[in-house]
């Protein structure tokens, strides 16, 4: 069987990503200034979009950039986006730029992850972090979220573990409901289970979520801040996040301050 013919018609990749987006053919229509019948046309495979009309729908549907290049290519035009690797050296500036970031934050722990949470880099801080956890947690590809919540990893030095595992917990799901990626679900599927029930439904009753973890016998606090790349038109890069993290009490900015 040829690979043209496991590719879905276009039609009905826009369904897909309209209904999980829980949009009415109007209310896309409204959106995007295509008409209800000409929208159920390219629907239904009566009639063929254009490939402004389908960027114009991606943006409104908010598809990340592989799936839109997904969509040109069942609609038989070329892809718009690169999928580069991360050593590629036509992005190297940018990854340099974003590793300036990182060593920027010192002495505070920052890292830079990808869309799975993998970790690309991180800056000298963190590895107070990560001081004892399993070494198998610890090779290459690094999953933060994983090591965070696996009893083998900093689950046994987080004070406020059911707090935030719940903030980690949302974070995925959210990213899951965003791009539909067995990945994204798998890991969420993975961290519920690190959580008991209540665990999972933890609020939190600050001003922010802290991460609250014993560093050298000390109980420190942090908030934490992400940045994305906003203008990112490679799929790699779209998916990379900065994750930086910042004292949440005069103790932990003291300590870090001496180091």
């Amino acid at each position: 069987m040829s690979v043209a013919a496991e590719v879905p018609p276009v039609g009905a990749l826009l369904r897909t990503w309209r209904e999980r987006r829980r949009f009415s053919q109007q209310e896309l229509s409204n959106r995007s200034r295509v008409s209800t019948r000409h929208l159920s046309r390219v629907e239904t495979g009566k009639a063929h979009p254009t490939p402004e009309m389908l960027m114009r729908l991606s943006d409104n549907l908010d598809v990340p950039l592989r799936d839109r290049n997904r969509l040109l290519l069942a609609a038989g035009y070329a892809p718009r986006y690169q999928d580069r690797k991360l050593d590629d050296t036509s992005i190297a500036v940018v990854m340099d730029g974003l590793r300036r970031l990182l060593d920027a934050h010192l002495p505070y722990p920052a890292l830079l992850l990808d869309e799975h949470w993998d970790i690309v880099d991180a800056n000298a801080a963190v590895d107070q972090l990560l001081a004892g956890c399993a070494p198998e947690l610890l090779e290459p590809p690094i999953n933060v979220v994983r090591v965070c919540l696996h009893p083998d990893g900093l689950a046994g030095r987080i004070g406020n573990r059911a707090e935030w595992g719940s903030h980690l917990l949302r974070q995925v799901n959210s990213r899951a409901d965003r791009t539909h990626d067995r990945r994204h679900r798998e890991l969420a599927a993975e961290i519920a289970g690190y959580l008991g029930t209540s665990d999972a439904a933890a609020s939190h009753t600050g001003p922010v979520t802290t991460l609250e973890i014993d560093v050298d016998g000390a109980p420190l606090r942090f908030f934490s801040t992400s940045a994305t790349l906003s203008t990112a038109t490679d799929a790699t890069l779209e998916g990379l996040h900065l994750e930086t993290f910042l004292p949440a009490d005069e103790e932990t900015r003291r300590r870090f301050d001496q180091r």
